[in-house]
Order: structure tokens, then sequence, then C-alpha cells
């Protein structure tokens, strides 16, 4: 059996905190998901945070927006290795989806989890 994926949310200031403290009350498991902001620290920083979060297992980074300093952060890593994948507009619905679904290949979790989080999304 493969090793379950870890999820890691980048963003900016104390959201990724927030949305990983809330999926971790809701869901009930914690450790499943690794907060890195993006606050006092610069592209390496950020890159580094990320890089030590996804290490030593498959990992999808989930980000706050689909550009700035956590994306392409984000995706100068998972560059670098075939286990991560980057899904953008991180949102507490798809977070939770990824939580219950992690022993899913990153590829699919991700698009599992990106799924999810669009379905969410309702105009009233």
């Amino acid at each position: 059996m493969s090793e379950s994926a870890r999820g890691i949310v980048v963003a900016h200031g104390a959201l990724a905190t927030a949305l990983v403290q809330e999926a971790e009350r809701i869901s009930g498991q914690a450790g499943v998901l690794t907060p890195v902001s993006n606050t006092g620290c610069g592209p390496e920083e950020i890159e580094r945070g990320v890089a030590e979060a996804a290490r030593g297992g498959p990992a999808v980074v989930f980000v706050d927006m689909p550009c700035g300093s956590c994306f392409f952060a984000a995706m100068r890593v998972s560059r670098e290795r075939s286990d991560i994948r980057v899904v953008t507009g991180v949102n507490l619905p798809m977070l939770l989806d990824f939580v219950h679904n992690r022993s899913l290949p990153p590829v699919d979790g991700a698009a599992r989890a990106a799924d999810k989080g669009t379905d969410a999304i309702r105009q009233s």
C-alpha cells in the first residue's frame, strides 16, 4: 500500500493556519495538513517552507491564489518532485474532502479536491 499524501496549505498571513485549524476541528483529524505562511518571507523562504512540509512523501499543496509568491514557491517545489500536485483557490470544503481521501495518489487527490472546492462555490 502506498503512503498517504500530506496536505500543505500555503497562504498569505494567518489564512493557512486558520484553514488548517478549522479543517482539523471539523474533521477530527489532526496532523494531516501543514500550514505555511508567507508572512515575513521572501520567495526562497516560502519555497523552503513548502519543501520542508513536503519532505518524505507525496503531497498536495493547496495555495490561496493562482499567482503570487505562495503559488510560485509551490510550483517550483512541484517541478522538482513528481509526487507533488498544486491546487489553487484553497477553501474549507476542498480541505475537508482531501483529509478524508488522502489515500489517493496526489494527482487524483488534487483533482478530487479541486472538484469539491469548485462545487462548493455558489451564488445566491
